[in-house]
């Protein structure tokens, strides 16, 4: 008999969606619409057949389905498996974790999606073999996920990792939360954007195209990608004086500027480091597909609970 436990990873557009097995490799991947515009009883209505669809295709391959994982923006209770609130889904109080058990008849587990990216990150990608890791994801948004000998910290209420509003810039942009300065309003891919379509006029430009005008060059593209790398040093400062972490794992899709993030941000942190010790900085490994692992880590977990 072969095990697999359901995964889901749920955005506010899509869904990534797995049968893992209990030694972390995918058995098979799906990708489906979140449709939130549809509001939140639609969307839970729409994870849990999915989930339910999963479970067939398991048996269906001669699988066993035996948990499931779902992942989930917000504010997420992983105690009581409630999905207390998200602005992109729209859920407040959401019961997930049980009306998942009900549905699917075996143990389940909810998570926040980017906790159980450090969890997957933790276990299986770039912070592997290390005891106290910091994964911090860093896309329309900036969030961050500690684990500790393999287990992540969700915090008394569930909104642990908040990283993105520590703030760094007093009187600085204004970040959707409503304080001005956060990390996030200074340095996510978002932010990036925004700033140099601010300065330059071309309204279209993205974070990548920052990136990639700095790398060649451009003066105005270098001053505002150093201005964003300074102020997410300032924010790493601020973790790794709260975490004291070895290593800091970085991900999102502004990690997919490789080295022209990564050697920048190593030398800035470097350059402010007095008594504490420096971390060691890299590059997610596990992509988008860490919310999905890290939700298949969290239902076998929920197993070995069970069992």
């Amino acid at each position: 008999m072969t095990e697999v436990v359901i995964a889901l990873d749920v955005g506010g557009t899509g869904m990534k969606c797995a049968l893992v097995r209990p030694d972390g490799t995918v058995q098979h991947e799906e990708r489906h619409p979140t449709r939130a515009e549809r509001g939140p009883a639609a969307v839970t209505e729409n994870i849990l057949d999915v989930a339910e669809s999963l479970a067939a295709t398991a048996r269906a391959a001669g699988l066993t389905p035996v948990a499931t994982g779902i992942a989930v923006p917000g504010v997420v209770d992983e105690v009581t498996g409630v999905a207390v609130w998200s602005a992109n889904v729209g859920f407040r109080d959401v019961p997930l974790r049980d009306l998942a058990r009900q549905r699917l008849d075996m143990p389940a587990a909810l998570g926040h999606d980017v906790r159980v990216g450090a969890l997957a990150e933790a276990r299986l990608g770039a912070g592997r073999g290390r005891r106290h890791v910091l994964f911090v994801a860093i896309g329309t948004g900036i969030a961050a996920g500690l684990v500790v000998d393999g287990s992540g910290y969700p915090g008394a209420h569930g909104a642990a990792g908040e990283l993105g509003h520590v703030m760094v810039r007093p009187g600085g942009s204004v970040c959707g939360c409503g304080q001005r300065g956060c990390l996030e309003a200074e340095s996510s891919a978002k932010s990036i954007g925004r700033r140099y379509a601010e300065l330059s006029g071309a309204s279209e430009a993205t974070a990548f195209d920052v990136a990639t005008r700095a790398a060649a060059g451009e003066e105005l593209a270098g001053q505002v990608w150093r201005d964003a790398i300074e102020a997410l040093a300032d924010g790493l400062l601020t973790a790794q004086a709260l975490y004291d972490v070895g290593v800091v794992v970085l991900g999102g899709g502004l990690a997919e500027a490789g080295d022209d993030l990564l050697r920048p941000v190593r030398a800035a942190v470097a350059q402010r480091i007095t008594f504490h010790r420096s971390p060691e900085i890299v590059r997610a490994e596990l992509g988008d597909t860490a919310g999905c692992l890290g939700a298949a880590l969290l239902a076998l977990d929920s197993l070995q609970g069970d069992r």
